[in-house]
């Protein structure tokens, strides 16, 4: 496995790095501007160059990473962390740290929202007596 590619895209790499799950969703944050370089933003085919310094805001949180090392595959998160620092400011992480520790599923919350068919029947014996 090389991990010392000569060039990298910044969609690919964020992808790489996990910042986001897809790289499709790292492409689509590049295109909304929502990566930045030196305060401009930057489009997807943007070649990664050691020592760039990025700032990416995602769902979550917002991001300030310094490119330490170049990584062209997908690897776990304790190895992903070795190829960049994050350099965010403390009082940002402490902010956003709720958020990040919980995934959006899109799924309800248990009893909160519409009632099941077992609770519907039940309403309906009590009110039709």
């Amino acid at each position: 496995m090389n991990t010392t590619p000569t060039k990298i895209r910044i969609d690919k790499y964020l992808w790489a790095i996990r910042v986001f799950k897809t790289r499709t969703q790292a492409s689509d944050a590049c295109s909304k501007g929502k990566v930045k370089m030196n305060g401009n933003t930057v489009k997807a085919s943007k070649i990664v160059e050691l020592n760039d310094q990025f700032e990416i805001r995602t769902e979550t949180r917002k991001w300030i990473i310094k490119v330490i090392a170049l990584l062209h595959q997908r690897v776990q998160f304790s190895e992903a962390v070795k190829f960049y620092q994050d350099l965010t400011p403390a009082e940002e992480m402490k902010a956003e740290s709720y958020e990040a520790t919980s995934f959006h599923t899109g799924k309800r919350l248990s009893k909160i929202g519409r009632p099941t068919k077992k609770e519907r029947r039940g309403r309906d014996d009590f009110f039709n007596d």
